[in-house]
């Protein structure tokens, strides 16, 4: 019945919806939670990485982990995953000065983007952190989890990638002409990464916030960032190959510039499809007329 009412109401007012997102994310303060989210997150990913390729190295062929990586890794930091991927690999080369104390040290840092991210999902789902509070230990243990789950689902990704392209290197006879199959297997390498990045985002909106999303909801959330990421993904790859002169300014600080920046037009899409999300709850449950209530930054005046 809640998501009866809410679509109703939205497709009936889909302006009215798209407005009352922009307020409410402007009211939580959505650029500066996006800003700590791709600053935690741009400390985490080398390390996440790192314990990523020294665990999955002892089961996959570590060049196509490596390729796989790269490929990928562009979906969310377009033109600087080479490099990234190069420290990598020359990690992976001395892996054998790895100690337990530097392993736990990579663990820790790399889930400090977890961390903030669900703090910045508390901010926006206020509603449900009022009724319930999740228990600290699980806030503990929850990024954890997801580094456990994310290197699975890298491992899964590799080996459907590495068939993918064995596959373009077939070619089959239809009509009495030989067709290549390199395309079909570009064009399922492309739907991988998309789907990849639906179910990541899906699953992020499904556990990140306090209670019980249904997955429906968590999907819209998944769905709407998804496709906001890839449009601004590919208007990012087109503006620092022709018009940025980034590395004229920057230097040899570019890298670390094109990252942070893309990873923070990354935070606030994701955190905006969550924002799509608080609203289509409230909306179900009748608040269709609320106005969102600004997050105030500056202490009470006397």
């Amino acid at each position: 019945m809640l998501d009866q009412r809410a679509n109703v109401w939205i497709l009936s007012h889909p302006l009215a919806f798209a407005i009352r997102v922009i307020k409410g994310f402007r009211a939580n303060q959505g650029l500066l939670l996006a800003g700590a989210v791709a600053y935690y997150a741009l400390l985490s990913i080398v390390p996440f990485l790192m314990l990523v390729v020294v665990a999955l190295s002892h089961f996959l062929d570590q060049a196509e982990l490596l390729e796989t990586l790269e490929r990928y890794l562009g979906l969310l930091v377009p033109g600087q995953s080479r490099p990234i991927v190069a420290e990598v690999a020359h990690f992976l080369e001395n892996r054998e000065l790895i100690t337990w104390v530097l392993g736990i040290t990579m663990l820790f840092f790399s889930s400090f983007a977890f961390t903030v991210l669900e703090n910045a999902m508390s901010v926006i789902f206020k509603h449900r952190v009022e009724i319930r509070r999740r228990h600290f230990l699980v806030s503990a243990v929850l990024p954890y989890c997801y580094i456990l789950a994310l290197g699975f689902g890298v491992m899964i990704v590799t080996l459907v990638a590495g068939t993918l392209e064995v596959m373009g290197e077939e070619s089959v006879w239809l009509f009495n002409y030989q067709w290549s199959l390199n395309g079909v297997s570009g064009v399922l390498l492309y739907l991988l990464g998309l789907m990849g990045e639906i179910l990541v985002l899906t699953s992020i909106y499904l556990v990140m916030p306090v209670g019980r999303l249904s997955i429906w909801h968590a999907t819209i959330g998944g769905v709407t960032a998804a496709l906001l990421w890839e449009v601004a993904r590919h208007v990012l790859v087109w503006y620092f190959s022709t018009l940025s002169q980034v590395n004229v300014v920057y230097g040899s600080m570019t890298t670390a510039i094109v990252v942070m920046f893309s990873l923070e037009i990354a935070a606030t899409l994701l955190l905006l499809g969550a924002q799509v999300i608080a609203e289509y709850e409230r909306v179900g449950q009748g608040q269709e007329a609320a106005a969102p209530k600004p997050l105030r930054t500056e202490p009470p005046t006397v």
